[in-house]
């Protein structure tokens, strides 16, 4: 199976919500199955404190980010998946949601949270799903969950054959990793970084764009540069996601848990 994905690389100015999201939408490739946004498009990244994150943060699916999100989706016939600040009662976590065109939608919560996202955010609560969406099944994560490899292998166990990453990358190493994430699990991963900066904190940041589609063989089949918002494609095949390493050996048959004292 073939299918078209994107990734959409953003340059959000704090705050201003319906700039940013009518922004990275304007970017989205016509003819796509699947775009994948940056984490925290709508909203920008470095919040001065929970409450600022709590008031620019919204219901998930209600809220006027989701709802703009859906429309696109239906318009385009463009599953999106998105990051955002999602308000759910009292607290607040660093989220993604899916959006079909179909107007369902899934939701992934950040498990594992970067910095000062600790004293801003709720660690993330549903683990690591894995979703049924553009014919094929896809898996979520957040920007720091990929130094941890668990995270990866844990939705590659779960049948993702993609993986999603909303990213906000400060750190130099995700963009020469993903091809690693990629190889062990045979899957293909959609890095949407942002590029741009902010410094609302003590702590200035300057994102690193470098956006990328990676292959079950670690070939990078798109990529975006490290200073501008744009967005690249790739044309998906799925076939390159076997498990089957040599006629010996299965990626996850070959498995053997017994022997690696994790638990």
């Amino acid at each position: 199976m073939m299918l078209r994905a994107a990734v959409v690389q953003t340059d959000p100015a704090f705050g201003e919500v319906d700039r940013n999201v009518e922004a990275a939408l304007a970017l989205v490739p016509p003819a796509c199955d699947l775009a994948v946004l940056p984490e925290l498009f709508a909203t920008g990244y470095q919040f001065v404190d929970r409450a600022e994150a709590f008031t620019l943060a919204e219901s998930v699916p209600d809220g006027p980010i989701c709802r703009r999100l859906r429309d696109f989706a239906g318009a385009s016939g463009t599953t999106l998946v998105a990051g955002l600040a999602e308000r759910a009662d009292d607290r607040v976590f660093n989220s993604a949601v899916l959006v079909r065109p179909d107007g369902t939608h899934e939701l992934y919560r950040k498990v594992h949270l970067f910095w000062d996202e600790k004293v801003v955010f709720d660690a993330g609560n549903l683990g690591f799903p894995v979703f049924a969406a553009c014919g094929t099944t896809i898996g979520m994560m957040i920007c720091f969950d990929w130094i941890f490899p668990e995270a990866a292998r844990t939705l590659a166990l779960r049948s993702a054959q993609l993986i999603c990453h909303p990213s906000n990358l400060v750190l130099p190493h995700c963009p020469n990793s993903m091809p690693v994430r990629a190889l062990e699990n045979r899957v293909f991963t959609l890095t949407a970084n942002r590029v741009g900066h902010e410094h609302r904190t003590a702590t200035p940041l300057t994102f690193i764009g470098n956006s990328r589609i990676i292959a079950p063989n670690a070939a990078v089949v798109a990529a975006c540069g490290d200073t501008e918002a744009a967005a690249a494609t790739a044309t998906v095949d799925l076939s390159l996601c076997d498990k089957n390493l040599t006629p010996r050996n299965d990626l996850f048959a070959d498995r053997r848990p017994e022997a690696y004292g994790l638990m």
